[in-house]
């Protein structure tokens, strides 16, 4: 038999959807004796071939089976001349046992409809399912009472005397089904201290299974735990020797590491796993907004939305939709609501400013990203498209009750794949338009405030003192405002924040009709003129930061970004802006970063272009670039110690942050990330031109991490654009090699060779020699993926020349490694290898690890073919870790990928199964179709060997589908691999 690579407790069975029978009270084993019962009676199953056509039927629980996979069943390739009317006289005789709506004749087949629960096989599956679970999330006592329960369904032999080669197919499957349950149970008994009592098990189980590895490695353990070193060192002994008899092979490397850690006398082997914490809790995110402590009036509202929300308990999904113009309140009155509807949504609440005002409204499917991770689904698990996550959420909001709160939204459209589909949840929608086409909405057309709200609004905030003082001053105040909540919310907590000031001060300023007559009118006019009154109501220094923060584009701003931007001292800054938050006009989105109400923003520049002369806003974004640019630039350093962007690029006048370490610098170039793309993006001028493209040069590695992938190449094609507009053959040509980065990235070899050869033209005839160096570097990695070794070989070896011209010692590091796959591809294995070390020679030098890393996985190939197994696998373990460390999904995923390769060769087909899943969990959404073709057709080889030919086939033919479709030349190593089944 195959060596087994550990427990696994699915079974590879295929379930068609639950259809309830009308024999409810039948009940039907398989696990043991095939048997069925109505209620307590036994029901007379009839002769062995009768129990096989009723073991094949309910084995496809509920599926349809023709006459033909009978047929198939029952006799295989030798049939008799009878066979069809020997079925249908077997078919007959059932359904008088079991009742003609049972058994039903349908499409030419027959097929049993029973409930779900009637067969032991499925209620096994799941109690394997919950099992599962509850091991992942700690509590392995449960896990083993679990699967003690699946186990105890067993009678014996399944199908028992059941002829056939279905059923003997199907009983070699649940067998060995059984065999890992009992070896996942058994593991569990170790783990939770129970080794003594598993020894006698072991040992009966390991004399039945004796090529079985797993059972002598939980032998090993268990007389270790019991104090039997020397018989658990003669296990290992008498496995190797068995192994070696009959297979002619070494037991598997973790039985070999379990013997040397016996011989060590491993402390931490001798103790079994710690007791569990109890289960944690499933994610219950508590994402909304804090409440205002002032909130007044809207009973009514409150009423209304509270006791529509309630309704999400019974029996349908609630959704209401409040809508009304900019600053009268939505809201504030929807997290109001939503606050104290918690209680009807004990499973978590969850929030989104889907920023429909502005003029870039959040896309649904990154919001629907955002949920779900908030929901607890890892990033690898996130589908790409929008469908797919908006299937994904829906499954997962099922059976829970959670609250979304969606605010700021643009139209019906937008919010649509965002509500839930299940009861038990509701969606709060807020906006500035009438949802009329979102079908079962319940509308709420939210107006200003009555006098008395607003007054008492006023007081709330004022206090009641000073406004008891001058109550129709007052009233003239809130009357200015237009009884627009957030009006009255600013001017509020500008006189709060003045004691010297009267409330006659606040309104006989406001009685300027010159700042409010058309203004406080409704619409967006209205909103305006309640910025406007915050505004005008600003210290010099304030409405200064107030106008130039406004002009970045990014979603939200650092607060060393905004003194960048500023010209000032950061605490300066900080203070200016705490100043703001304080007024409403900014919000402080976590310590250290601010944002603006997309409208406050339209606003802020409006300001901007009325107060401050061009050459101010200029030079406000210039500063910024400069300090985006300045600090990517040393983190670009500490990754790439040795790279001579930093003599290459353009100079700057404003100094960016340092950082004590690459890990430091790498959270601020991620937290960064949309910020500085969009600062990237709104560069417009000539004269700016080439830093932004320096400052995509230097954050190279958002293309890579799949994160920013897509958003980072539409900033690269953005900065090719301008400075093609601008005449800016420099510019141009290295914004041409970061969008052949991240073509690369995404597997558009084509667009990137296009790109990388008229930057190669440009670099020239500038003599720049940053593209000089990495576009024929680039270049010759295309060539190597689309096969053109000699050519590919070209371009490195003049990419070399380049770099050591310029004295780039890292870029000629990676491009000797580039020329190492070369090397292999065209057969010069021994060649590969010492390419591949002098690249790694010369990062170690600059201690250059992540760079460093990509040698180590060039290396790890050509170790690969050249049979040297173990050293491949070290080198790519190393280069995994530092992947993964750096964040950089596509080199994670592609080392795994290369790894299962290593095990595949070394004939591990099963460990190169895993790997090969892995990778493509780690690439989904990163890295192209033709990498996945890659890894599709080692996992079918792998799979192939492990004897599962047709999910082999499977695999095999999505890669060929991928292959043809972009014309690869791997289509014939695909179709070779496929001959058996393709059509002549």
């Amino acid at each position: 038999m195959d060596r087994d690579s550990g427990p696994r407790m699915r079974v590879p069975e295929q379930r068609a959807p639950e259809k309830p029978g009308t024999a409810e009270a039948l009940r039907f084993t398989v696990l043991g004796p095939v048997r069925a019962w109505r209620g307590s009676e036994l029901l007379s199953s009839g002769s062995p071939q009768q129990r096989a056509l009723l073991t094949a039927l309910l084995l496809r629980e509920g599926r349809t089976a023709t006459a033909g996979e009978l047929i198939d069943a029952f006799w295989g390739e030798d049939p008799p001349s009878q066979a069809l009317a020997t079925i249908r006289t077997y078919a007959s005789r059932l359904r008088k046992i079991l009742g003609q709506d049972t058994l039903v004749s349908e499409s030419g087949g027959y097929a049993i409809r029973t409930d779900r629960g009637a067969l032991d096989l499925t209620l096994a599956q799941d109690l394997a399912a919950e099992a599962e679970k509850a091991r992942a999330a700690g509590d392995r006592c449960q896990a083993r009472t679990l699967i003690n329960k699946v186990l105890g369904l067993w009678d014996g032999e399944a199908l028992a005397s059941v002829p056939g080669p279905y059923a003997d197919n199907q009983r070699t499957r649940l067998e060995e089904w059984r065999l890992q349950l009992t070896e996942t149970r058994l593991d569990l008994d170790l783990e939770v201290g129970c080794h003594a009592e598993a020894v006698s098990e072991l040992t009966a189980l390991t004399a039945a299974h004796p090529l079985r590895e797993r059972l002598r490695e939980l032998l090993m353990v268990a007389l270790y735990r019991s104090g039997r070193q020397a018989e658990a060192l003669a296990v290992y002994a008498d496995t190797r020797r068995l192994l070696a008899e009959e297979l002619g092979v070494d037991p598997r490397p973790e039985l070999a590491q379990l013997q040397q850690r016996i011989l060590r006398a491993d402390e931490e082997l001798a103790r079994p796993a710690d007791e569990p914490a109890p289960a944690p809790a499933p994610l219950k995110p508590a994402q909304l907004p804090a409440t205002v402590p002032d909130f007044t009036g809207r009973s009514a509202f409150v009423s209304e939305l509270g006791s529509r929300l309630a309704t999400a308990e019974g029996s349908v999904m609630a959704v209401s939709a409040v809508a009304g113009i900019g600053g009268v309140g939505k809201t504030t009155l929807a997290v109001h609501v939503a606050h104290q509807a918690r209680r009807h949504f004990p499973d978590g609440q969850l929030y989104v400013d889907l920023q429909g005002a502005g003029a870039r409204a959040a896309e649904p499917e990154t919001v629907l990203g955002s949920f779900l991770r908030a929901l607890g689904t890892a990033d690898s698990a996130i589908p790409d498209t929008l469908d797919e996550r908006a299937a994904l959420y829906r499954s997962t909001l099922d059976g829970r009750r959670i609250l979304i709160l969606l605010d700021n939204a643009h139209d019906a459209a937008q919010i649509r794949p965002l509500l839930p589909g299940t009861p038990g949840c509701a969606a709060l929608v807020t906006s500035r338009v009438r949802m009329v086409d979102l079908a079962g909405a319940h509308l709420v057309d939210l107006d200003v405030m009555s006098p008395e709200e607003a007054l008492a609004l006023f007081t709330r905030i004022v206090g009641a003192e000073r406004v008891g003082a001058e109550r129709d001053a007052a009233l003239d105040v809130v009357a200015a405002c237009g009884f627009l909540p957030l009006a009255i919310r600013i001017a509020a907590s500008r006189l709060a924040a003045r004691r010297t000031w009267t409330v006659s001060v606040l309104a006989a300023k406001l009685a300027d009709e010159r700042r409010r007559l058309d203004e406080l009118q409704a619409g967006d006019l209205a909103v305006k003129a309640t910025f406007e009154l915050g505004y005008g109501q600003l210290e010099p220094a304030q409405a200064r930061a107030f106008r130039l923060l406004g002009l970045a584009d990014g979603p939200d701003i650092s607060l060393s970004a905004a003194a960048a931007l500023l010209n000032l001292d950061p605490h300066e800054a900080e203070d200016l802006l705490e100043a703001l938050v304080d007024t409403s006009l900014v919000e402080s989105a976590a310590p250290g970063r601010y944002r603006y109400h997309d409208l406050v923003r339209l606003y802020a520049r409006a300001c901007a272009e009325r107060d401050e002369e061009a050459v101010e806003r200029e030079s406000a974004l210039s500063r910024l670039l400069d300090f985006y640019l300045a600090t990517a630039a040393g983190v670009y350093a500490l990754e790439r110690p040795g790279d001579r962007l930093a003599d290459h690029r353009e100079p700057t006048q404003y100094s960016g942050l340092t950082f004590a370490d690459r890990h430091s610098a790498q959270d601020w170039l991620y937290t960064e990330a949309n910020s500085l793309l969009a600062c990237v993006r709104q560069t417009s001028g000539p004269g700016a031109v080439r830093r932004a493209v320096d400052l995509l040069w230097a954050t190279k590695d958002l293309a890579e991490s799949g994160a920013n992938s897509k958003q980072y190449e539409a900033a690269a094609i953005t900065m090719r654009d301008l400075a093609r507009s601008s005449d800016d053959a420099r510019a141009e040509g290295r914004a041409l090699i970061t969008l052949t980065n991240a073509r690369l990235v995404a597997g558009r070899f084509d667009q990137a060779e296009r790109d990388a050869q008229r930057a190669m033209r440009l670099a020239r005839a500038v003599d720049d020699p940053l593209p000089s160096c990495w576009a024929p570097n680039d270049l010759g990695i295309i060539a190597l993926y689309q096969n053109r070794h000699a050519e590919g070989e070209a371009y490195l070896e003049q990419a070399i020349a380049n770099f050591r011209a310029d004295a780039n010692r890292p870029g000629e590091a990676s491009a000797l490694c580039n020329l190492s796959r070369i090397h292999l591809a065209m057969g010069n294995t021994t060649s590969a290898v010492a390419l591949a070390q002098q690249g790694i020679d010369i990062y170690d030098e600059l201690d250059h690890a992540l760079r460093g890393a990509n040698g180590r996985y060039a290396l790890g190939l050509a170790l690969t073919q050249s049979g040297r197994f173990a050293d491949a696998t070290e080198q790519l373990h190393d280069a995994l870790a530092v992947f993964r460390d750096s964040r950089q999904r596509l080199w994670e995923g592609m080392a795994t990928f290369r790894l299962a390769e290593v095990d595949l060769a070394a004939g591990l087909p099963a460990q190169a199964a895993t790997k090969s899943e892995q990778a493509l969990a780690i690439l989904r959404g990163i890295g192209g179709e033709w990498r996945r073709g890659n890894v599709l057709t080692v996992l079918g080889r792998a799979l192939s060997e492990i004897g599962q030919p047709g999910r082999a086939q499977v695999c095999w033919r999505e890669a060929l589908d991928i292959y043809e479709t972009l014309g690869s030349a791997e289509i014939e190593t695909v179709r070779k691999l496929l001959a058996p089944t393709l059509p002549a």
